[in-house]
């Protein structure tokens, strides 16, 4: 798995998140012991691809990645937001403002900024190797707007950060929004892969997934994705 908080990241040693309790849950549930490595997000993308008999989350699921991996989930589906300062003099309200902004920060490698090239942004700042940096940059006036992180993602940072509520800015454009599964690489045994799709669904049924899921989120819980 690679660094994304709130689904999978390491706290004082430990790998925690959203996604490490499901899938520890799901491990309980089928009898399996996976060692769990924490991995920067490009190698993690890499060995999943290269590496036999391998499993990865949290991944988006898109259309390009589908024949890839064999899949299991969803765990969440979630959006991809920019986020400015509410106290700009220039806030961002539709996506040709977007596009012509004068800086936008997003982490050097991985979905998002593949996808913000793809969908045409000359404006992008690729030098930040993590999300807490994007916030860093934002907060010090190094940047102008920051994409990289759910709704989820931006609560958490928020809080490590001790950023005061309304003092971040999210933009009404959703840019990106997918389910995030749990990938297999493809020599992967199909038995694995169903019996974890049955634990995940008896995780589902019986209720377990959802209060996982609002262990990690803020006091509004299932609102945090809202537009």
């Amino acid at each position: 798995m690679d660094e994304w908080a709130p689904y999978n990241y390491q706290e004082n040693g430990r790998l925690t998140g959203i996604s490490t309790d499901i899938v520890r849950a799901i491990m309980a549930l089928t009898g399996d012991d996976f060692e769990i490595q924490l991995m920067p997000s490009m190698r993690a993308t890499l060995t999943l691809r290269n590496r036999p008999r391998t499993i990865m989350y949290s991944l988006f699921r898109t259309p390009e990645r589908e024949e890839l991996y064999k899949w299991v989930g969803p765990i969440v589906e979630e959006s991809i937001y920019p986020y400015q300062l509410a106290a700009t003099a220039q806030p961002i309200n539709s996506l040709e403002q977007l596009m012509h902004a004068p800086r936008i920060s997003t982490r050097h490698a991985g979905l998002v900024p593949a996808l913000l090239q793809e969908l045409g942004f000359r404006n992008l700042d690729k030098s930040a190797t993590s999300s807490m940096q994007l916030y860093l940059m934002l907060l010090a006036g190094r940047t102008d707007i920051i994409i990289g992180d759910t709704p989820a993602g931006v609560a958490y940072y928020s809080r490590e950060l001790g950023i005061a509520p309304g003092t971040l800015r999210r933009i009404p454009l959703e840019l990106f929004r997918a389910p995030l599964y749990i990938a297999f690489s493809h020599d992967s045994d199909d038995a694995l892969v169903a019996a974890w799709a049955d634990a995940l669904n008896q995780l589902r049924r019986s209720g377990e997934l959802e209060r996982i899921v609002q262990r990690y989120l803020p006091a509004q819980g299932s609102d945090h994705a809202a537009p």
